[in-house]
């Protein structure tokens, strides 16, 4: 995909894209996202789980048409985090769970992630979201780089139903997305080729015993997966393994040390 521009829509908007300062590779496939969105229709319940989508689309359309790239993004980031849902309809019961393992609600881990899987994403690839929402994340990299399956692991029930619709809704085909409706906390790290996590739990507690046997459980396998992470709080307890290769105060990158690309 890298370089390739399908359209001279994709090539304008990713050449503005570009003056930003973002890479041709990273223009291009925000450049791809932001067309698609562009032609969707309100996603399925759109007036009591996305009542701004049509606002926000339109206000979308109106920035992509006259201004730059810096304002097209803005426009796109806030479309995005809406569909996100960062106000989540969670039961009492699930918020208590979460809050006391202390994991993040539903916030929108941006489009840096998204945009930068994928040489870490093959065809034959199964990615996992620990902690889910909706599950938009998992989603737009299969929409960017389709690949084999995507485990949404979440605790929400209503989540799971809202990401199904979603799956519809942007095309993707029912067995590349599988949902795992538990706690993060039950639910093993093994099997994976590439792992996104947005801080699920506070380091503490529980919390520790979690990333203590998710670094071990990662560590573990033949061949351990590239692990994405926003507000990370894996990185003490993973070993000499894995290596650091970006990281810009919100999101870290890890790959098993000595892998390629």
């Amino acid at each position: 995909m890298d370089g390739i521009f399908n359209t001279s829509a994709e090539l304008e908007l990713a050449r503005r894209l570009i003056e930003t300062g973002r890479d041709s590779a990273e223009a291009d496939r925000l450049a791809r996202l932001i067309l698609r969105f562009l032609i969707l229709p309100s996603p399925p319940d759109g007036p009591s789980n996305f009542p701004r989508y049509g606002e926000l689309q339109n206000k979308l359309e109106t920035v992509t048409l006259r201004s730059d790239g810096e304002a097209i993004e803005d426009a796109f980031l806030e479309l995005y985090a809406h569909v996100h849902m960062n106000e989540a309809p969670y039961t009492s019961e699930e918020r208590r769970r979460m809050d006391e393992g202390g994991g993040y609600w539903n916030h929108a881990g941006g489009l840096s992630p998204v945009l930068k899987a994928e040489p870490w994403i093959k065809p034959d690839s199964v990615s996992a979201d620990f902690g889910a929402g909706n599950g938009l994340q998992g989603l737009l990299l299969q929409l960017l780089y389709p690949h084999a399956r995507t485990d949404q692991i979440e605790i929400s029930s209503r989540m799971a139903d809202i990401g199904h619709s979603l799956r519809e809704w942007l095309g993707i085909a029912p067995d590349q997305v599988e949902w795992i409706v538990d706690d993060v906390l039950n639910v093993s790290a093994a099997g994976y080729d590439f792992i996104y996590l947005y801080r699920p739990v506070r380091p503490e507690g529980t919390g520790s015993d979690f990333y203590t046997r998710f670094a071990r459980e990662v560590e573990a396998e033949e061949h351990p997966p590239v692990i994405f992470s926003i507000a990370d709080c894996l990185k003490d307890y993973l070993s000499d393994r894995y290596e650091v290769f970006f990281f810009d105060g919100h999101l870290t990158c890890f790959k098993p040390r000595d892998s390629e690309c």
